[in-house]
């Protein structure tokens, strides 16, 4: 039986819900994210993601905005009454970072910096494992377990693609975790059609494919303008778009 994760009174993920996660890869300004905050509280989305802390493979890319981008997320969090969910890199940020973030992220990147699976075990706040783009569902269940050695066990596991060689899509969306996780664990997973494919027209039937499955959810990328977005515009929903979506999931 998947355990359930409580964000607050009225927020839970896990135990048979469906939980729609939406926001910019990256927060780029307080008009941007006032501008995407307003749009997703209209159609009563809960948890806002956003990230501050961007661990880009080019170093020249954009990095994020760090505190001040948390500080920025924060004023939206308050205003629509959000939970928000921000990934943190280095464990020397956590404490500044705690005020600000409801639900930790460990991206792909960092699912075996154990420092950090370490240090976020200690927290009385949910986390977001992501699993590694070349981890072993193994591998991805055991970074899990750094943390709730530590004592904190709500831990929710998001499959957002693994790397393979094919190239069509930006990694291979691996759904048949999602099965194999609820046999294996108590854990919640969602799945990130975003960064699972890499491709916006592509997010829409991964998300289907997801909920089918049953997922507990799914954290998506919603930007006014993905062309002119800092990062991942290319997989980045519009508004228009994402309403789409946002039907068919709630609707069927």
């Amino acid at each position: 039986m998947t355990r359930k994760v409580i964000i607050d009174d009225n927020i839970e993920i896990g135990e048979g819900s469906f939980t729609i996660i939406a926001g910019p890869c990256a927060i780029e300004s307080k008009e941007q994210m006032e501008t995407i905050g307003s749009f997703l509280n209209k159609l009563g989305i809960k948890i806002l993601r956003a990230g501050a802390f961007k661990p880009r493979t080019n170093p020249n890319s954009f990095q994020g905005l760090g505190i001040e981008g948390l500080k920025i997320l924060n004023d939206i969090k308050e205003k629509y009454d959000f939970k928000v969910i921000s990934e943190i890199m280095d464990p020397r940020d956590i404490e500044e970072a705690y005020q600000y973030i409801d639900i930790f992220q460990i991206g792909s990147r960092n699912m075996q910096n154990f420092s950090l699976l370490k240090e976020m075990g200690k927290l009385n706040k949910p986390v977001l494992l992501k699993r590694g783009m070349s981890a072993t569902i193994k591998e991805w269940i055991m970074a899990a377990e750094y943390i709730r050695v530590e004592g904190n066990e709500d831990i929710i596991l998001c499959e957002r693609g693994i790397r393979t060689f094919e190239n069509y899509t930006r990694n291979t969306l691996d759904l048949m975790s999602i099965p194999i996780i609820k046999l294996e664990t108590d854990y919640p997973i969602i799945v990130d059609p975003s960064h699972g494919t890499g491709r916006r027209e592509l997010v829409t039937p991964a998300s289907k494919a997801a909920k089918a499955l049953e997922a507990d959810g799914i954290i998506v990328e919603v930007h006014p303008d993905p062309e002119k977005a800092l990062s991942d515009g290319f997989q980045s929903l519009n508004f228009d778009e994402f309403i789409e979506l946002f039907n068919i999931l709630t609707i069927e």
